[in-house]
């Protein structure tokens, strides 16, 4: 509802007028209903607005409003989905709480993206503008991908390293995760193994599971899982893919060092299996740069998964995925079945944002206001509420993973912070197995840091309600 007093008047009335009417007549004009009720047009607009919000008013573009008809009220019966459709292959919540939506007045540190302020807005608009008055906006694209945008990522991942990556070993996807669920489809069948880094990003545990894979974890030591039991995790399973986020993980913001990077890697080329990069975070390095895997990786043992819906806008859903040999194809594949192509408009856009001088200084801006919201963060938390304990200050990413006293319960601790006007995301959801204890995370990029203070003070009354 609007929280303008005429606009509710107005709105008041004119449902008198419509539960007054026959179904299907028509509404006074919007200068009729100005003059009627002493208000101005906006006014009116935003009151047909909310009552057709609630159905009792329909729009037709060019004819007027008219009072909507009345549907029987009916009760469905579903309940012969429930044997149709058979048990879940999702075993577990599979949207985490990232996703959630939540109204204007709550301190959002749940959200899995960034403010608006980091993002380069008026870079997108005017370069989605341009896309959709240029050819591309009625051509078919190459279901791989437009050659542009596909030497980009190329050129990006091979100035990384000393693996020299063509434009043809990139697929352009519509989003990370969408990359994420073809992979997994196409290099492993249903009751296949894959071993994941414990805790991890939920989406992809999602997506394994949907594909009907087998989530086997594997836990962290400092950074990087410890190569002996990532070792044990393979052979134990018969797993031929290990999904990791080497770069500043979601949730607990790790960043592998370089010879944790090689210790890995050692392990992948001994055991014969591939390990999926999800190199989310690669434009939100605050005190570390991204050397991807992928770029010293000459044998194809990395698949490579990036993003840049986060760092340009969450409109433009576009990934690369880069790969090299027969598992390139097995994913293409997949991808032309699932999708046949992504939008010509948005890649056209996203080659406009990402090849534009402007680019570059902009990621320098953000790492800098990111490296101010993470400290800034810290230091309200340990003001306000010392008792969560910070499990190491992320060197990148958008998050912080925070520790809980022994004992605590996550997931009602996070509903007593909405309660209190603070949307936070509880920890069981990043595991893949049982959590070892009670987390929490909190993401420092999407809510101004002016609110940062007064979050402190809601989980400080939270955890000791």
């Amino acid at each position: 509802m609007f929280n303008d007093s005429s606009t509710a008047r107005l709105v008041d009335r004119v449902r008198i007028l419509v539960e007054q009417s026959a179904a299907g007549s028509q509404l006074p004009s919007t200068r009729k209903l100005a003059e009627q009720h002493g208000v101005g047009p906006v006014t009116v607009q935003r009151a047909i607005r909310q009552l057709t919000t609630e159905g009792l008013v329909e729009t037709r573009p060019g004819t007027g409003n008219f009072v909507a008809r009345r549907l029987p009220v009916q009760n469905s019966d579903f309940s012969w989905q429930t044997t149709s459709l058979g048990a879940s292959r999702v075993d577990s919540a599979p949207v985490g709480s990232s996703m959630m939506t939540v109204s204007p007045d709550v301190i959002a540190l749940h959200s899995g993206y960034p403010a608006d302020e980091l993002l380069p807005l008026r870079q997108i608009r005017g370069a989605l503008s341009r896309a959709a008055r240029s050819p591309v906006a009625a051509r078919r694209p190459h279901p791989s991908g437009l050659g542009e945008l596909r030497d980009w990522f190329a050129q990006e991942l091979s100035m990384s390293g000393t693996t020299r990556i063509h434009g043809s070993d990139v697929l352009i996807t519509p989003g990370g995760q969408s990359a994420l669920s073809s992979t997994f489809r196409a290099l492993a069948g249903p009751g296949d193994a894959i071993v994941m880094e414990s805790p991890t990003y939920w989406g992809a545990v999602a997506a394994a599971k949907q594909a009907g894979l087998v989530v086997v974890p594997v836990a962290r030591a400092a950074q990087a899982p410890d190569p002996g039991d990532l070792a044990a995790a393979l052979t134990s399973s018969g797993a031929r893919i290990f999904y990791a986020q080497p770069h500043f993980a979601n949730p607990t913001g790790a960043h592998w060092s370089r010879d944790e990077q090689d210790a890995i890697i050692d392990v992948a080329r001994r055991h014969g299996v591939f390990v999926v990069e999800d190199d989310w975070a690669h434009d939100f390095g605050i005190d570390a740069e991204v050397t991807p895997l992928a770029a010293r990786d000459p044998d194809g043992h990395v698949i490579y998964v990036r993003s840049i819906t986060k760092s340009v806008s969450p409109a433009l859903r576009v990934a690369a995925v880069v790969a090299r040999g027969p598992a390139r194809r097995r994913i293409e594949t997949d991808r032309t079945i699932d999708d046949l192509y992504v939008s010509g408009v948005l890649q056209s856009a996203a080659v406009e944002v990402l090849t534009h001088p402007s680019w570059n200084s902009h990621r320098r801006m953000v790492r800098d206001l990111l490296r101010g919201r993470r400290d800034a963060l810290i230091d309200a938390l340990d003001a306000a509420v010392p008792e969560l304990a910070l499990t190491h200050r992320p060197l990148g990413g958008l998050n912080l993973w925070l520790r809980m006293p022994d004992g605590s319960d996550p997931e009602a601790f996070a509903a007593r912070c909405l309660s209190r006007g603070l949307s936070i995301s509880p920890g069981a959801e990043w595991f893949p197995a049982e959590p070892p204890g009670a987390y929490v995370r909190l993401n420092f990029g999407g809510s101004h840091p002016d609110h940062f203070p007064e979050a402190a003070r809601i989980l400080a009354g939270a955890l000791r309600a």
